[in-house]
């Protein structure tokens, strides 16, 4: 083969790192959908994945979302169409059926039906991985949002490599080496206008945030980021073990609920409490907020016979020697 570019071989070499070691596409033959907007990032990965489709032992199909937030949307899928016919793939794909809620955040909106419309389309087309085009600084993005959320270790460790069905082969590629490789393979993506708002928060994130950032640090930051959340994903997992085995070990399922013995969960390091208690509340089927799960480590701490509202219309209750969690009556 002619040698490439070095932009192009630098992303080629990065993504085959990640696909390694984090075993993105272990079982020969996998079938990967590659989510495509139109943008600089995921036409960057369809054609990076084309290019290691033989060493990777991957087949590919090419899936496009219409949020159907914009007048134009409609041209974002004919030209991912003819980028997968250009490259002999099967393509697919859905728009939105609805729109984003009075109120409601529209990239969370945008996040979760782009999700769902992809998950859909891989059990339709009987794809067993779905590709998403994050880079390393969307990572950095993520960390940050996450910081100034509040959302914990959790939230913090930001997008993870693989997760289910889901991987990201991108997400050690800088967003500069993606424009760079776009560049080199003549590539003339989509640009959303919609990514230059910096009313939403990842735009200010990205364009203001980090930028002033580095520039206060005289450091690129973006890598640090990164790296600080690989090294939370770690803590977080062996956390997610020991919850785990502590609910396995606790939790006892009764007719209307379950219970918790609450001297062993009042006890329990609370970073390991709070995720057993946010295990048991989505086993009963609801969301649970920082409020509830400190509601039950409360009552488990406490006296007989209080009780408190959890989410999804649960209730807990505190009696002898446990904490009740019930579900509403029918």
């Amino acid at each position: 083969m002619p040698s490439r570019p070095p932009a192009v071989a630098r992303v080629l070499e990065r993504v085959t790192s990640t696909v390694r070691r984090h075993h993105l596409f272990d079982e020969p033959g996998t079938t990967v959908m590659c989510a495509v907007s139109g943008g600089p990032d995921s036409m960057c990965m369809l054609h990076a994945l084309h290019e290691l489709r033989r060493p990777f032992g991957i087949e590919l199909e090419v899936f496009h979302f219409d949020h159907r937030l914009r007048s134009d949307s409609g041209d974002d899928a004919t030209y991912v169409e003819n980028a997968a016919a250009s490259l002999e793939l099967p393509f697919y794909a859905r728009a939105a059926a609805d729109e984003p809620a009075k109120g409601e955040s529209v990239e969370d909106w945008a996040h979760r039906a782009r999700l769902q419309a992809l998950s859909l389309a891989m059990r339709d087309a009987g794809a067993s991985k779905g590709a998403i085009a994050h880079t390393q600084d969307d990572q950095a993005e993520t960390v940050l949002i996450a910081m100034i959320r509040g959302g914990g270790l959790d939230a913090a460790v930001g997008i993870k490599p693989s997760d289910g069905p889901y991987v990201r082969p991108l997400i050690d590629v800088r967003r500069a080496e993606v424009e760079a490789f776009c560049l080199e393979m003549h590539l003339q993506p989509r640009r959303d206008p919609s990514n230059d708002d910096t009313r939403l928060l990842r735009n200010a994130i990205r364009h203001d945030v980090l930028p002033a950032v580095d520039k206060a640090t005289g450091r690129d930051v973006t890598p640090a980021l990164s790296r600080t959340a690989s090294l939370l994903a770690e803590d977080a997992a062996e956390l997610s073990r020991q919850a785990t085995e502590a609910l396995a070990e606790y939790v006892e399922e009764t007719p209307d609920g379950l219970t918790l013995p609450a001297t062993e969960l009042a006890t329990l390091p609370r970073a390991i409490g709070s995720r057993v208690v946010r295990g048991a509340i989505y086993r009963l089927g609801a969301l649970p907020e920082a409020v509830h799960i400190d509601a039950v480590l409360d009552l488990a701490a406490g006296r007989p016979g209080r009780k408190a509202d959890l989410a999804g219309g649960l209730r807990a209750e505190r009696d002898k020697g446990y904490v009740r969690l019930s579900r509403p009556s029918p």
